[in-house]
């Protein structure tokens, strides 16, 4: 699998499915809107097939991580992209790497806690003022519960580790 910036003329396939993924061409996140076409975007390839996308935004409060998908879960796609980005975030850096997932995501909670990330923060309600920017945003998600916080996320860089410990 390789892990790299996608060509110019994979551009608009990678956004159509990222616009299919995450139902439009905005992602709210922190009530920031994110247009998909604005932000910077790995790819994992596999043969010649894409295997996975990450998207990202390098802002004065780090990197933030916006999207992440691996088309094909339990192949390690995720986890070599979150490992990407965090180098990308270094070399532009960045002393932080940032994320929110959803109140009913366990399956990320799990994902980015096993990875080194820590839950830093509960923004309470703050899926429902999303809805204002994104009305597509469903309210029930994962195993049939309601959606309303956004659970933050960080890896503080430098301490980054292909086979993570628990951070003091």
């Amino acid at each position: 699998m390789i892990i790299r910036a996608p060509h110019e003329d994979e551009l608009e396939d990678l956004r159509a499915r990222l616009r299919e993924e995450w139902m439009g061409e905005v992602i709210v996140s922190r009530g920031v809107s994110h247009q998909i076409s604005n932000l910077a975007m790995l790819v994992a390839v596999d043969g010649s097939s894409p295997a996975g996308l990450a998207s990202y935004f390098v802002g004065e409060g780090g990197c933030e991580l916006v999207t992440l998908n691996a088309f094909e879960p339990g192949r390690g796609v995720g986890g070599a992209l979150l490992e990407a980005v965090a180098k990308r975030a270094r070399e532009a850096g960045c002393d932080r790497l940032w994320l929110v997932t959803t109140n009913d995501n366990e399956a990320a909670q799990r994902f980015y806690e096993h990875r080194g990330l820590r839950l830093v923060a509960t923004h309470h309600g703050a899926v429902d003022e999303a809805r204002a920017l994104k009305p597509s945003i469903p309210f029930l998600g994962e195993n049939g519960i309601e959606i309303h916080n956004e659970l933050e996320y960080e890896l503080k860089l430098g301490r980054w580790d292909s086979n993570p410990q628990p951070l003091d």
